[in-house]
């Protein structure tokens, strides 16, 4: 028997009505349980759900099950069960207890079981962008105990001790090791001396290290850019950033390549737009960082009134260096002449609220964590549905594409319509840009088909 021994900041698994971007989290559901659509940078593929149709319009869809989908216990997976899942993650609060946008989305579409095989959705309007909805779903039921652990993924939950440890085993049919064992160990420099000592055989979240992480040639390096991004709110209701040049010339005035550098170590690359690299649209724009220029700052700002005080908020962790950056960035904006308090908040889970209620001060560290670009948009930028993490941002122009982005149907007009959304959102910001981080893993020498994707889980061939 094949063992792989690994360790986690933490081990959870999570009924419907909870969800997460943790990494560690999704590494488990991943190999668990499948989503019905594979993410692929942008892109999705094809998962629990095999194949999928829709009428010209994009309003009619239809999704096949694959054949063989089957749960650990032996039950074969049905439409029910995902219309069952459907309606437990359409009430789904986050960590901090905050509503989750599924129902929003879809408060108009009417899904059903078409046949034991095929769930149907229906809308008034198209709904190109189900499929990155879809890709957030993976499907789980509870077991005899209650424990949301079944899936039909490559492997089945053999031991579970919630926030400790993990035994997963290989299906019959699957590939890969025979058994993983999972550990969590919150300090990633234990997660690291585990390895070293031989504990392990790979440790995840190794940038989050205090120190400037040596990859020791000892053992095998990987590593990805995350699709979160760190950020700043700007508020755009009230205030200096209420102008399209304020908000360029804080973008300017701030110099991210030494951020990443000399906060993340080297481990992040500066951000160009609200999302990654590797959303939909990110590749056809092209864009790079918004270009660090003091003097352009300075003369966007000598075009609107700065004699106020620009407060600035920030927690003490989540982003990770949330202190550290807002030291910077303030010092970057004195440079340029703008005058700038600073407010702590200590409790993160109440400071994730107080932005929701839109209490930001004039700008917020944050992070962005959607790997969906329309999820993004709609969240946090379009004034339309004005959604929880919107921050006043109103440009008719924006709008105008997002609406375009929302009508577009296959992959290369949706692709098409998303970039130019993401050029109008370099050229005229509702944030400050700062980073993606970069998610790194080691593994013992011995250790093969070990990998990690953009959205930090890590996969295994």
């Amino acid at each position: 028997m094949t063992k792989l021994r690994i360790t986690l900041e933490k081990i959870d698994f999570l009924p419907p009505d909870r969800v997460t971007d943790d990494t560690s989290v999704l590494t488990l559901k991943n190999l668990v349980f499948e989503p019905l659509l594979r993410w692929d940078n942008g892109f999705v593929r094809p998962a629990l759900f095999e194949s999928w149709t829709h009428s010209p319009d994009c309003c009619h869809w239809q999704f096949v099950i694959r054949e063989d989908a089957t749960f650990h216990e032996g039950k074969p997976c049905v439409a029910a069960d995902i219309l069952e899942f459907i309606e437990g993650i359409l009430q789904a609060v986050d960590t901090f207890g905050m509503k989750w946008s599924y129902a929003r989305y879809l408060k108009d579409a009417t899904i059903s079981a078409a046949s034991p095989r095929v769930v149907e959705v229906r809308n008034p309007y198209p709904i190109a962008d189900i499929l990155d909805i879809f890709s957030e779903f993976y499907i789980c039921r509870r077991d005899g105990a209650g424990r949301p652990i079944l899936g039909t993924g490559r492997y089945r939950v053999a031991e579970f001790e919630p926030g400790k440890t993990a035994v997963l085993e290989r299906m019959p049919l699957a590939q890969g090791p025979d058994q993983i064992l999972v550990t969590a160990c919150k300090s990633a420099e234990a997660r690291l001396d585990l390895l070293k000592a031989g504990t392990v055989d790979a440790a995840l979240n190794l940038e989050r290290v205090e120190h400037r992480l040596e990859m020791d040639p000892r053992f095998q390096w990987g590593q990805a850019v995350n699709t979160l991004s760190v950020m700043y709110y700007l508020n755009c209701r009230d205030g200096i950033f209420r102008h399209e040049n304020a908000r360029l010339a804080v973008n300017h005035a701030v110099d991210t390549a030494a951020i990443a550098t000399d906060i993340f170590h080297g481990l992040a690359v500066p951000s160009a737009t609200i999302v990654s690299p590797f959303h939909l649209g990110a590749a056809k724009a092209g864009l790079s960082p918004i270009a660090y220029d003091t003097e352009k700052a300075r003369r966007l700002l000598d075009t609107v009134d700065t004699d106020g005080i620009v407060h600035l908020r920030t927690p003490t962790f989540m982003p990770e260096r949330a202190p550290e950056i807002s030291r910077f960035v303030v010092a970057s904006l004195e440079a340029v002449g703008l005058k700038v308090e600073v407010e702590t908040e200590l409790d993160r889970p109440e400071y994730a609220r107080q932005i929701g209620r839109k209490e930001m001060g004039d700008m917020a560290i944050f992070d962005s964590s959607p790997h969906s670009t329309y999820r993004i948009l709609n969240d946090k930028i379009s004034s339309v549905p004005q959604a929880v993490w919107w921050q006043g941002y109103d440009d008719a122009e924006t709008e105008q594409l997002i609406a375009a982005a929302n009508q577009a149907v296959d992959d290369v007009a949706r692709e098409d319509a998303y970039a130019r959304c993401l050029t109008r959102l370099h050229r005229n910001p509702p944030w400050l840009y700062i980073v993606h981080p970069i998610d790194v893993f080691a593994a013992s020498p011995g250790v093969a088909g070990l990998g990690i994707d953009h959205k930090g889980t890590l996969t295994i061939r």
